[in-house]
C-alpha cells in the first residue's frame, strides 16, 4: 500500500545571460544566501560531467552554475550556459512550463522598488487579493533577466485561505 504525502519544494532553477550579474541581484536585492560561488562545469567524465551528458545531451561543452538559498531553505540553482540569450517574448504565460515564481516580503512594495532600482521590471501595480478585507497583497516582476518572478505580502496558506476569488 502507497501512502501519499506532500512532498517539500527542493529548488528551482533559473537561466540567466550574465552569471555574476545574477548573483549580485538575488544576494543583494532578495537577500538570499550564497552556497556556491559561480563555478564553471565542463562536459568530461567526472561525476557531474556525467550527470549533465544525461540531462542535455553530448555536446553541451560547459557551462556556469551557481547555489543560492532562500531564507526558508529553498535552493536556487542559477545557470549561465554557452550562447545564452535573453528569450523575445518571456512572457508566453499560456505555453505549458513554469512561467513564474514567488517571493515573500511583506514591505511589497518596497521590494518591487528594488528590482527595478537593479535593473528588473514592475509588470502590473500592486494589487489586493481582498480589498478592504484582508492586507493580502502581490505584485508581478521580472528580474534583470527576463524571469518573471511575483511578490506576495503573506504566505501563500494564508492568501489562499480566505476562500474563493470576490
Amino acid at each position: 500500500m502507497s501512502f501519499v504525502y506532500p512532498r517539500s519544494f527542493s529548488h528551482i532553477g533559473l537561466s540567466v545571460t550574465d552569471l555574476d550579474a545574477a548573483v549580485k541581484f538575488y544576494t543583494e536585492v532578495m537577500g538570499w544566501y550564497l552556497i556556491m560561488p559561480p563555478t564553471q562545469i565542463s562536459e568530461d567524465d567526472s561525476a557531474i560531467g556525467v550527470m549533465c551528458t544525461d540531462v542535455f545531451g553530448a555536446g553541451w561543452g560547459s557551462f556556469r552554475i551557481a547555489h543560492l538559498s532562500t531564507g526558508d531553505r529553498i535552493g536556487v540553482e542559477i545557470f549561465e550556459f554557452r550562447n545564452a540569450e535573453k528569450r523575445e517574448n518571456n512572457f508566453e504565460y499560456w505555453k505549458s512550463g513554469v512561467f513564474h515564481f514567488c517571493v515573500q516580503d511583506p514591505d511589497v512594495e518596497g521590494l518591487a522598488a528594488k528590482v527595478v532600482a537593479a535593473g528588473g521590471k514592475q509588470r502590473m501595480p500592486v494589487r489586493e487579493y481582498f480589498p478592504g478585507e484582508k492586507p493580502y497583497r502581490m505584485v508581478y516582476m521580472e528580474d534583470p533577466f527576463g524571469n518573471i518572478l511575483e511578490i506576495y505580502s503573506h504566505s501563500y496558506e494564508l492568501t489562499y485561505s480566505a476562500g474563493a476569488y470576490q
